[in-house]
């Protein structure tokens, strides 16, 4: 097992090197270099740019050297001083932008990734066990809902019928009152107390889907000769079910980690303007849409090492689930 996850950490390394490289060229792309936008964008807003400063962010982002060499730069201060860049737009260091919001963006992913899966799972056995009973048919279309409504319009109806029918606003993820405040028990209780609205709408569609994969696959392994010796042998149903069907039929729903975890960061971006959270998803947004090079290109890089990354945690977990599957270097 160690050797296994040693070996996929050591496959990763290359790939995030690549997609640091992807990563740059969409930051490089741009006709012109990042320093004239810049200057252009101070001086509009009546500054005075002064020959030192132009010198000084010269050498910084080594705007005067070749493309490879800037590239070497751009990864060398990231590791060395974690240090992404200037956002042109909010003229602020990309790392301060991103320490600010992300905490809330991976306290609103992860909790939602549990909430899709620990909602998910136990549902799509229900429904491959109970196959066309009136819950069956039920499951599956609060399936097909989640699918076809989009998330921002179910955050749009969620908050008119909260504020129309009991004159609460749901929308941030915090009270007026704790918005500002310092962090106190009393602060996270209260994020607490309005993390669920994000949760739900955001991990809907997710749900839906994965409810749908387990019941196809669960349903496929129910029907396989294993199943019928185990029963055969005089086994309880719920140890037939739980222990061998669908612990082969999880793997599928394991596998998807890798997929889901940035599609829930990403994807929650029209939500989030929507329900006005401070997340990322705003920032990568606006920084689409003003062509923000830096902030842009950091987004991009991140929300891919976390494809990577979880990709790497979903192959650990099925080689901890399922003893068969093995790195073979032979293969």
């Amino acid at each position: 097992m160690l050797s296994y996850v040693i070996r996929r950490c050591l496959i990763m390394i290359p790939t995030l090197v690549v997609i640091s490289m992807i990563a740059f060229g969409v930051i490089d792309l741009p006709p012109g270099d990042y320093l004239t936008s810049y200057i252009v964008q101070l001086e509009s807003q009546g500054a005075q740019v002064t020959e030192e400063q132009v010198e000084s962010l010269k050498r910084r982002y080594a705007l005067d050297q070749p493309l490879p060499l800037r590239y070497v730069n751009w990864i060398w201060r990231i590791i060395r001083y974690q240090d992404f860049g200037q956002s042109w737009n909010w003229n602020r260091p990309v790392a301060g932008l991103l320490a600010e919001r992300l905490p809330f963006t991976i306290a609103i992913s992860l909790t939602t990734l549990i909430f899709t899966y620990a909602a998910a799972i136990p549902i799509g056995i229900y429904s491959a066990v109970k196959q066309y009973s009136w819950g069956d048919y039920l499951f599956t279309t609060i399936g097909f809902l989640g699918l076809a409504i989009p998330n921002f319009l179910l955050a749009l109806v969620l908050m008119f019928i909260f504020y129309r029918y009991f004159g609460v606003s749901i929308g941030g993820l915090f009270s007026p009152e704790y918005r500002d405040a310092a962090w106190s028990f009393a602060k996270f209780w209260d994020m607490m107390s309005h993390l669920w609205v994000p949760i739900i709408v955001i991990g809907t569609a997710g749900t839906a889907g994965l409810i749908r994969t387990m019941r196809a696959v669960m349903l496929d392994e129910l029907s396989k000769d294993y199943v019928q010796t185990a029963r055969a042998k005089g086994l309880k149903e719920i140890r037939v079910i739980l222990k061998h069907a669908a612990r082969v039929a999880i793997n599928p729903i394991i596998s998807l980690v890798g997929w889901t975890l940035p599609q829930i960061i990403s994807g929650e971006a029209i939500v989030a303007v929507v329900l006005n959270l401070p997340t990322t998803g705003p920032l990568l947004l606006q920084a689409l849409l003003t062509q923000d090079m830096y902030l842009a290109g950091s987004f991009i890089f991140i929300l891919s090492a976390l494809t990577v990354i979880g990709t790497l945690l979903s192959d650990i977990l099925l080689a901890w689930i399922d003893p068969r599957i093995r790195y073979d270097k032979e293969a």
